[in-house]
């Protein structure tokens, strides 16, 4: 009966060690798949921040463009601008130029206006000379 017993409370402590055995072996798998998890969800964080980042430089990147393209279009209207001023300004410049030279051609006409009327008095005095002589001479 010790025997018996004996091999009974081995047989036991065999059965008990066998589920201690395989209760830790559940546990290392339970852990495995813990950390395989974490691992996992670990991965997952990494690419969505990755994916954060890259969307960021994207968005930075478009946003640069969209800045390079106001600065652009803000070049071209002051050109613009400048143009249409250089252009107003020539057009008044021609515009002065063309009431000089009106004025000019004016002032010119005027002279000679009173150079003929000047040759014209001087004609009428040789004339009047002329007469009076005449005159003189036939008297």
């Amino acid at each position: 009966m010790y025997v018996y017993k004996e091999e009974e409370e081995k047989k036991e402590e065999k059965e008990e060690e066998k589920e201690k055995e395989e209760e830790k072996e559940k546990e290392e798998e339970e852990k495995e798949e813990e950390k395989e998890k974490e691992k996992e969800e670990e991965e997952k964080k990494k690419k969505k921040k990755e994916e954060e980042e890259e969307e960021e430089k994207k968005k930075k990147k478009e946003e640069e463009e969209e800045e390079e393209e106001k600065e652009e279009e803000k070049k071209k209207a002051r050109l613009l601008h400048d143009l249409f001023l250089i252009r107003g300004n020539e057009e008044e410049e021609k515009e002065e130029e063309e009431k000089e030279e009106e004025k000019e051609n004016e002032e010119e006409e005027e002279e000679k206006e009173k150079e003929e009327e000047k040759e014209e008095q001087e004609e009428e005095k040789e004339e009047a000379k002329e007469e009076q002589e005449e005159e003189r001479v036939s008297q």
